[in-house]
């Protein structure tokens, strides 16, 4: 009678662990995935709706003039195209006089260096006259919504931003698939599980194939 009896009791302790790991795992990743979910959610819709909201795009320009011992620094010479650094005397002189840093990787032509500075939401260039040391410089700002909305997309974001991506996108996929994993384990108790699950991807499915040109 006891050896008939042991399996059930050690069918229900493992059940009832890999319950308790898929709860664990369900909840961390739900709490990591939290706020990053929050922001794509209503950027996808800022994004869907980009028409119709409006910006705020505000753009500031500048000029300056290099002095004659920093011009012969940058002064045409024949050098082939490049992509390189402004020297970094010529770099703190037009980042003090137009307000903005020049420490990125410029293009050096052969009449101008153009340095430019895309961000999330707006963008930045410096321009260099290479025969008169004439600076000109633009750094504009389209807003919030549209800082928001190039996160979404990873544009301009730089590196650190698309490991935070990578991270957040398999925070999102342990999240599905323990909460499928989860579903499956409730769904005797629940027997509108696999209908809702199936709407869920029938009804992108057909969007996707007949009303989509």
């Amino acid at each position: 009678m006891d050896a008939t009896a042991a399996p059930a009791p050690r069918k229900r302790s493992r059940k009832s662990f890999w319950l308790k790991q898929l709860h664990t795992w369900h909840w961390m990743s739900s709490a990591i995935s939290l706020i990053g979910l929050m922001l794509f959610a209503i950027t996808g819709f800022t994004l869907n709706h980009a028409g119709q909201i409006e910006g705020s795009p505000k753009s500031v320009e500048a000029t300056a003039q290099l002095p004659p011992p920093l011009l012969a620094k940058v002064k045409p010479d024949d050098a082939p195209d490049a992509k390189k650094p402004l020297p970094a005397d010529v770099a703190k002189f037009i980042g003090d006089a137009v307000k903005m840093k020049a420490d990125g990787i410029a293009e050096w032509r052969p009449d101008e260096i153009y340095l430019g500075m895309p961000r999330p939401g707006g963008d930045a260039w410096i321009s260099i006259d290479r025969e008169t040391g004439a600076v000109t410089s633009e750094n504009a700002s389209r807003g919030w919504i549209a800082y928001l909305n190039d996160l979404h997309k990873g544009r301009n974001a730089g590196t650190v931003w698309k490991w935070f991506i990578d991270i957040f996108v398999l925070a999102c996929v342990i999240f599905s698939l323990t909460g499928l994993v989860l579903l499956q384990m409730h769904s005797k108790h629940r027997k509108s599980t696999w209908p809702l699950v199936g709407l869920g991807l029938l009804i992108p499915a057909i969007i996707a194939i007949f009303l989509i040109h």
